[in-house]
């Protein structure tokens, strides 16, 4: 049973190009797939997206499109500062380069330059809270990942309602325009006024108010109140 669950999933794998094609290809998969990481860490003033939440979202996905993300160090600086209870803050700035690697073909790879910082106290961490840091927001700007407060769902239900909605074709609106002179005859009610009432249903006075949507449906509801009405004249 094990065996045919992992052989459906390679088919499924197989199916979408997972794992397959240039290493853009493979980060533009990822890329459709993470469009948003909630933050839900919380720190003394605000809330934040973790490294664990970041990474949790995408390692899976690197491993399925068979890629690597290799930090490297640059260089770096260190300065220090006293804090004002009289203790010393060290800051760690690194210039670093971020390459991601296709496993199936080494060759194939992107480097990108970045930058990270660390703030500590004690001195001895600087360095890996810097990089922590640093892979966290790389990965974020490099998706182009939004974080929120908001649940997932949510967020996206907030990102679909502020979509531009296509406007009403051509077609569309001719087959409108058929449709009420047909409703008209059959009812014996002047078009100008069939027209009214039906772009009342949907809320608006003009037929360039609709969109592609709901003239979609607007369509569909005069074709069933037609043939509706036919039916009872036959």
């Amino acid at each position: 049973m094990a065996e045919d669950n992992a052989e459906k999933k390679e088919k499924a794998k197989a199916s979408t190009g997972v794992g397959t094609g240039s290493i853009y290809e493979r980060l533009q998969r990822i890329h459709r797939q993470v469009k948003y990481i909630q933050k839900s860490q919380q720190a003394s003033q605000y809330t934040y997206a973790g490294s664990s939440d970041v990474l949790g979202q995408i390692h899976g996905l690197m491993d399925d499109e068979k890629l690597l993300l290799l930090p490297r160090i640059v260089s770096h600086h260190v300065t220090s500062s006293a804090t004002k209870k009289g203790s010393l803050a060290y800051f760690t700035e690194l210039e670093m380069t971020m390459t991601w690697v296709n496993t199936d073909n080494p060759g194939d790879k992107i480097e990108s330059t970045w930058y990270a910082q660390g703030v500590d106290i004690a001195g001895e961490k600087g360095v890996g809270k810097a990089l922590t840091y640093g892979e966290k927001y790389f990965l974020l700007k490099f998706f182009n990942i939004a974080t929120d407060n908001a649940d997932p769902d949510a967020f996206q239900q907030n990102i679909e309602s502020k979509k531009q909605s296509e406007p009403i074709s051509s077609e569309q609106r001719k087959t409108l325009v058929d449709l009420f002179d047909l409703m008209a005859g059959v009812t014996q009610i002047a078009a100008e006024k069939v027209k009214i009432g039906y772009l009342n249903t949907v809320g608006v006075s003009d037929m360039t108010q609709l969109n592609h949507d709901s003239a979609h449906k607007l369509i569909e509801l005069v074709q069933r109140q037609l043939n509706k009405q036919t039916e009872k004249g036959a």
